[in-house]
């Protein structure tokens, strides 16, 4: 376990950096920077002037995760080889109890003093590679020229039979280039997903064991290997399965008993992947179809079973990533 001193908290925005120095849970100073490379070399100067004691080694710093908004912190602190903590904010947000008020300069004292607290269960953040910071940017890219030619798309088609032919072709004829241009730039992205993909041989390989489970498309496959990190960052198929959002859990206080339910704190873009992968896997595998139809029968509700497919989909990858192998199918239907 990482000894550290000196805990140090920032909130993050897209112009300034608040930082928070805690030691033994007391604040020692606030200092706000800009968020760029100056502003983080007049922190770390500022820091050695009013504690000179302090070290990349003996320090933690701990950030909530902002997307892009964290690279130039993140860079640096690599570089310098310093212990890094990113957490979700909604860890820190509910580790904080009642709260009032908020700015960024109590956001990062409130940051420092649960790095503080939470010491013993510190999660050094890991940079992914640069082809997965690649993949992470080309497939975010697309799910926005996606979603942009849905709200164009939609209207059109909902408007089919509603309104006249010659206005539904008027309307129809405007959007036409622009939604022409959309399909081939995300036509263009799926090619550059592709070709980064077969360009690294580590990579490839991985990805040719998910895919290998029925069910498991090429989207599916691109983001476990983003949000898993190459499955390295989450370990565990029961902890993706949680993050997914498709494991029951049961709420009950006293007498009272009340249904397992999926909690609503899950990465819900791939909980709608996986559903679209569950319902491919009940087409086209023998098991699973089986296992749906024979569920279904017997009451279970129809989203309970699927989620459970999609458990079962999240089980199937990790087997074959830790196993180096393509996923295979001794499945036999039961002759009675």
């Amino acid at each position: 376990m990482e000894t550290f001193t000196f805990f140090i908290g920032i909130d993050i925005s897209k112009a300034t950096l608040d930082w928070a120095v805690v030691v033994a849970g007391k604040l020692l100073f606030h200092y706000q920077s800009s968020n760029d490379q100056n502003g983080i070399e007049s922190f770390t100067n500022h820091l050695k002037q009013q504690c000179p004691e302090t070290s990349f080694g003996n320090s933690l710093y701990c950030m909530e995760h902002t997307g892009i908004y964290n690279n130039h912190i993140l860079n640096t602190l690599t570089l310098s080889k310093a212990n890094v903590w990113v957490e979700h904010p909604i860890h820190i947000k509910e580790s904080l109890g009642m709260i009032r008020g908020k700015n960024d300069k109590v956001d990062a004292q409130r940051i420092a003093l649960y790095a503080y607290k939470n010491r013993d269960e510190v999660r050094l953040w890991t940079p992914k590679r640069e082809v997965i910071q690649q993949l992470d940017r080309l497939t975010a890219t697309r799910s926005r020229l996606v979603k942009v030619r849905k709200m164009l798309q939609s209207p059109l088609t909902d408007s089919d039979g509603f309104i006249s032919k010659k206005d539904h072709k008027a309307e129809k004829k405007t959007c036409q280039k622009t939604l022409d241009a959309l399909s081939k730039d995300i036509k263009q992205i799926q090619t550059e997903i592709a070709n980064t993909i077969a360009s690294d041989p580590y990579l490839k390989e991985l990805y040719e064991y998910v895919q290998s489970v029925k069910g498991v498309g090429p989207a599916i496959a691109t983001e476990l290997l983003i949000i898993t990190n190459e499955f390295k960052a989450i370990t565990d198929p029961k902890k993706l399965a949680c993050h997914a959002g498709v494991v029951p859990f049961v709420y009950s206080s006293g007498q009272y008993r009340g249904k397992a339910k999926t909690s609503n704190k899950a990465n819900k873009p791939l909980k709608a992947l996986l559903h679209n992968g569950a319902m491919s896997a009940i087409q086209h595998c023998q098991e699973l179809k089986a296992y749906y139809f024979r569920k279904t029968a017997e009451g279970k509700n129809e989203m309970l079973v699927i989620n459970n497919i999609c458990n079962k989909l999240i089980h199937r990858v990790y087997a074959c990533v830790q196993r180096r192998e393509k996923y295979k199918d001794f499945y036999s239907p039961v002759v009675a």
